[in-house]
């Protein structure tokens, strides 16, 4: 399709109406149903980012169960549409009688279900052009399901228009037989649908107004109602339940990974690597298998992440690797190691060719060039400069009950091993600190700073105190043997 034919398309589309407001009692879920989220972002932020890319004047989503919730997702989400409350569930015909309120009388109206999170633009732009071009009072998008049990079935005439839809506890045996089915989107003629509306009745075993009346009160009234065949089934399928949205997320799941790996990046095993839509990665990185990257995290290139790691809104600069970790809101330089078993917390920027290594944690820490906390530390509130080195053990201590205070490091200092700093404190360029040692006061450049009391040896202690102790008999055999216990 050429650009010139997209563009006329899309500027006749007027309205766009999501239906919202379902109960989704399948789910067995406080949530409402359409703010259950797959590949970090909510059913109803998918479908509206796939409405939305088609520019229409106007978007409406009919709300109903769980209400707050969904407007205060929506106004954050989406804060041009126009949420429309359905109080009493009354059926789809309903929901677009209040949706059409106070339209403007002609057009092109839009209608999609709120639980449809694999619908593209691609897709819904063809049935609007399609719909435009033939000049039709409906267009139905339908799909043919190698399984079309519960679906409501697409019943043609000899010409190929659509002469009604029938669900499948009213079809035939013959029409149950019928593949293809109804995916719940439509386009309208806006002034043949407002005049249709009116005509819905609600004498059926449910009590409510269908939409899909409306197709065969067009179709009395002479109408042309035609069906659009999608080639990708995939495209339509909604969710009821908890194993709908697992299906649906491993769908998601794939496609993202495909098209990052078409542009570049290496997944060694896509099956368990989970990244969000809004992930960003370059080409020449290599993810490991059981990975998960969510939010606004961005990879660049050649960087490695994984086995099993997770990122959270963080950014890896080229080169680097995230091996085995748990990071979330952390910048990790050019040529930066981390892991395995580091958790990186918000606000811990690590420059380029540092190191956080095992079983290191950090938050609110930024970390200078070629610094390294290879082992078994907690760094928390505080400024290390480049070149310096943090032994084994050591526990940045910034909270004192009350309040959280800073270190502050400088270049090429060296901290031994099992050292306490108490903030606030400050350990000047080229500074050392004893191992074990608790440091309370400023380090000044070059000095060393020995915070920790003269050993002193009781001789016998174990023979006197644990007699009887294995200890205390390994004692006694090492003094028969000539060594000294007291």
């Amino acid at each position: 399709m050429s650009a010139n034919a997209g563009s006329l398309c899309l500027s006749r589309l007027d309205y766009v109406i999501v239906l919202a407001a379902g109960e989704g009692t399948r789910m067995k879920s406080t949530t409402p149903k359409v703010l259950h989220s797959i590949a970090g972002a909510s059913l109803l932020n998918h479908v509206l980012n796939a409405v939305e890319a088609l520019a229409p004047a106007e978007v409406r989503v009919v709300v109903g169960a769980g209400r707050v919730e969904v407007e205060t997702h929506l106004a954050k989400i989406s804060p041009a549409a126009i949420p429309v409350f359905q109080e009493r569930r009354g059926g789809t015909g309903h929901a677009v009688q209040l949706a059409l309120a106070g339209a403007q009388a002609k057009g092109t109206v839009l209608i999609v279900a709120g639980d449809t999170p694999l619908l593209s633009s691609e897709t819904l732009t063809q049935l609007i052009k399609a719909h435009n071009d033939g000049g039709y009072a409906a267009t139905v998008l339908t799909a043919e399901l190698p399984d079309p049990t519960g679906y409501g079935r697409i019943i043609r005439a000899e010409n190929g228009d659509l002469i009604r839809i029938v669900e499948e506890r009213d079809a035939s045996d013959v029409e149950r037989e019928i593949e293809e089915i109804n995916s719940g989107v439509y386009v309208f003629d806006l002034a043949k649908l407002a005049k249709a509306i009116t005509q819905l009745s609600d004498a059926n075993a449910q009590g409510e107004l269908y939409l899909t009346q409306a197709i065969e009160i067009l179709r009395g009234a002479g109408e042309r109602v035609v069906p659009i065949l999608t080639p990708d089934f995939i495209e339509i399928l909604g969710i009821n339940d908890r194993i709908q949205l697992a299906e649906c997320a491993a769908i998601m799941r794939d496609q993202i990974n495909d098209t990052f790996m078409r542009s570049g990046v290496s997944m060694i095993d896509p099956t368990t690597t989970w990244i969000d839509t809004s992930v960003k990665i370059a080409g020449d990185a290599i993810i490991y298998p059981g990975t998960a990257i969510a939010g606004k995290s961005i990879v660049g290139p050649g960087a490695v992440v994984g086995p099993r790691t997770t990122l959270i809104d963080c950014e890896v600069g080229a080169g680097a690797s995230v091996i085995e970790s748990y990071c979330m809101g952390a910048v990790i330089g050019q040529g930066a190691k981390v892991g395995p078993f580091t958790f990186l917390r918000p606000d811990t920027v690590l420059g380029a060719d540092t190191r956080a290594g095992a079983f290191v944690e950090m938050k609110n820490v930024t970390v200078g060039e070629g610094s390294k906390v290879p082992h078994l530390s907690y760094v928390g509130d505080a400024t290390i400069g480049a070149g310096t080195n943090v032994g084994a053990a050591t526990i940045f201590v910034n909270y004192d009950g009350v309040n959280k205070h800073h270190t502050t490091i400088g270049d090429h200092a060296r901290i031994g091993s099992d050292t306490m700093l108490v903030a606030p404190i400050s350990i000047g360029d080229g500074a050392y600190t004893a191992a074990g040692s608790v440091i309370t006061e400023d380090v000044p450049a070059g000095a060393i700073g020995v915070g920790r009391a003269k050993q002193r040896n009781v001789l016998g202690w174990v023979l006197r105190k644990r007699s009887g102790t294995k200890s205390a008999d390994a004692a006694q055999s090492s003094a028969e043997k000539g060594k000294p216990t007291s």
